[in-house]
């Protein structure tokens, strides 16, 4: 083997993605008079958003690759409570999560491959809760935390065509009864050229995580577009 070849065979490739993440999100959090939680769908997000970025950057050479995800999110947004006992519950939810792996190819064929992955994610959230009076007086919760989970996953990708993929992502984390982390991801991928590829399909991401002994839930479930720029 010549010595280009071997150079060639060491290089790494790389990979940038910006996307747009369309969830509804719900967030809860255990209190000593109850539980208060807030949904807000994307449509409310887009009419109520501060400030959001989503990116992913990866590498690869040979069997091996990294991966780190970011998403930031700053919104803020109202719900309608049941009941005389309250008029309404106002929230505002600043998150941060950022994850990172390192993944092994496991299985490949001219067509697919299988990457298993571990490594880690980072959640920081600062939530306040507003229970407007109604019947009963107001009160107000705040949340301001922040985590890591160690997390194992799979990625499984599946050429169709020349242009056409489709890849598939799960992931699971926390391995306790106080902090539990996960996601699905499933995306249509299609190669414009080369460097550029668009993707689109949907998520579903998950933190379960005890504060001072109370529980605190974050959910996000929706569809995704994203742009992927290779060099």
């Amino acid at each position: 083997m010549t010595t280009a070849a071997v150079a060639q065979q060491s290089d790494w490739s790389y990979e940038a993605t910006i996307y747009l993440f369309m969830p509804e999100t719900e967030v809860t959090q255990e209190t000593a008079r109850g539980t208060v939680d807030g949904t807000l769908s994307f449509s409310d997000a887009l009419k109520n958003l501060d400030l959001a970025f989503m990116g992913v950057f990866g590498a690869s050479n040979g069997r091996w690759s990294l991966l780190a995800d970011y998403n930031y999110v700053d919104v803020s947004f109202s719900n309608d409570t049941p009941g005389p006992a309250s008029s309404g519950l106002e929230t505002s939810l600043t998150t941060q999560f950022f994850s990172g792996y390192v993944g092994y190819r496991a299985y490949t064929t001219d067509t697919s491959y299988v990457d298993l992955v571990g490594g880690f994610r980072w959640f920081r959230t600062q939530t306040d809760f507003t229970v407007l009076p109604g019947a009963a007086p107001g009160r107000s919760v705040s949340v301001d935390e922040s985590w890591t989970d160690p997390v194992i996953g799979v990625r499984a990708r599946v050429a169709f065509n020349d242009r056409w993929s489709g890849t598939g992502f799960f992931d699971y984390g926390g391995f306790s009864s106080d902090s539990e982390t996960w996601q699905v991801l499933l995306t249509a991928d299609y190669e414009i050229n080369d460097r550029w590829v668009i993707r689109g399909g949907y998520r579903y991401i998950s933190f379960d995580h005890e504060i001072d002994g109370n529980d605190f839930t974050f959910d996000q479930s929706g569809p995704l577009i994203g742009a992927t720029y290779r060099f």
